[in-house]
């Protein structure tokens, strides 16, 4: 945030239109929480306890994808940071337990959120249980029946699950009465958490992407893939990232494009990938909307594509967002990133030819990542240039085998989002 080109835009109060003030958070996150997400500081520490579970997984690896190039016949290095050997399967524990040790210390006795393919509850799940903290997690209702391993697994670390939308909430309620057979979204989830949490005095949201705290959270994945790529006196020329709220992408890539805006990298490529089913980058607008369905949360200036947008059910459901990270959006704006969309079934085209080469079953989320470092890897095959690429392998498949399965069989469409549907959603923006 120090070294942005301008200042990130304020976070809105719906009703007075007004910057929130730190105070207008607390019925939703815990002091310390807000106090990071408006910090100014360029470097936060890391709490010892926060350190002592990481050392359950980190660091984790920097692996080059050798027999990926020779498939490729490619002269580029594709290099990738593997995220999936946390106990949940993928890099979203780095901000779960962060925020469960923060919520831990203020007091508060439970922890509701949202979670898209499962990835995020389960994250939450296993840090809440190791804090002693309970867990109620909204899971949207296409995952929760594509998905019942991850289900099972939330159940496992002590959390409840249920499908959103439910009739627990009144968000999810009035979801039901317009349509009783919705898939659910995580705008929708989102709704469903943070009314519960804002009615019950023991009990704050915990939010999985997005927000400024949990992708300074996720800048551990950055800092160590640095830090591994100096001893190998490399740096990476183009940086990857799959992008649905946008932590595993700006965990990844922010340390980076610091060197960026010091002007010391001024060459370096960041690619943002995100579904054609939720191209909020590529296809919404840059404006103030909000993080959920219902109209619940402060209004960020983000790209979206309307918080009332319900995007196709594709399987890689962590990034079925309507909205982006206020940090993403605004590199994007400013020309610092740059963005593409993909449709379902090229990516699956890139999953398997990568497991079938690496031996590693990627999350759909990953293969995004993917299937644009293999196009990346292409174009240097054409040129002859030897440039690195770096992604983040942000999460494994081996919960997701159903989509793997659909894709096999013959079943998976490309599930291209209804421009109409868009349209409609953006005239519903807040004023």
């Amino acid at each position: 945030m120090p070294d942005l080109p301008k200042p990130l835009p304020p976070v809105i109060h719906p009703v007075t239109k007004q910057p929130v003030s730190p105070e207008d958070l607390l019925p939703i996150f815990p002091e310390p929480l807000i106090e990071q997400e408006v910090s100014p500081q360029r470097w936060i520490s890391i709490p010892e306890e926060v350190l002592d579970i990481y050392t359950l997984w980190r660091p984790t690896p920097l692996q080059r994808a050798k027999r990926l190039e020779q498939y490729l016949g490619t002269p580029a290095q594709i290099w990738f940071k593997n995220e999936s050997l946390s106990p949940a399967g993928s890099h979203k524990p780095n901000t779960a337990v962060a925020q469960a040790y923060y919520n831990k210390i203020s007091g508060v006795k439970r922890l509701t959120t949202e979670t898209g393919a499962g990835q995020w509850g389960s994250a939450l799940a296993f840090a809440t249980c190791l804090f002693g903290l309970q867990c109620t997690v909204y899971m949207v209702r296409i995952s929760y029946e594509q998905k019942p391993y991850r289900r099972v697994l939330m159940e496992t670390w002590g959390a409840e699950v249920f499908p959103s939308p439910t009739d627990r909430t009144q968000a999810g309620r009035q979801i039901l009465a317009q349509d009783p057979h919705s898939p659910g979204s995580l705008g929708i989830a989102i709704s469903e958490a943070v009314e519960d949490a804002v009615t019950h005095d023991d009990t704050k949201y915990s939010l999985g992407s997005v927000l400024n705290h949990v992708l300074l959270h996720q800048t551990i994945i950055g800092l160590e893939a640095k830090r591994q790529f100096e001893q190998l006196g490399i740096y990476p020329d183009i940086l990857i990232g799959c992008v649905g709220g946008g932590s595993n992408f700006s965990g990844f890539t922010f340390p980076f494009i610091a060197d960026k805006l010091a002007g010391d990298k001024p060459n370096l490529r960041v690619i943002a990938v995100e579904p054609k089913a939720a191209p909020s980058l590529t296809e919404g607008v840059y404006t103030y909307d909000f993080g959920d369905t219902a109209g619940m949360t402060p209004l960020l200036k983000m790209h979206t594509l309307g918080h009332t947008f319900v995007p196709p059910k594709i399987h890689a459901g962590g990034l079925r967002y309507h909205g982006m990270a206020p940090l993403v959006s605004l590199l994007y704006d400013a020309g610092i990133i740059e963005a593409v969309a993909y449709p379902q079934l090229t990516v699956f085209e890139a999953a398997l030819l990568f497991a079938r080469v690496e031996g590693l079953v990627p999350a759909p989320e990953a293969a995004h990542a993917i299937r644009a470092a293999i196009d990346e890897a292409l174009k240097c095959k054409e040129t002859g240039e030897t440039k690195v690429i770096a992604f983040n392998y942000c999460g494994h498949g081996y919960l997701d085998l159903q989509a793997y399965d659909d894709y096999l069989q013959g079943k998976l469409e490309d599930a291209i989002y209804d421009p109409e549907q868009v349209k409609q959603a953006l005239e519903r923006l807040p004023k």
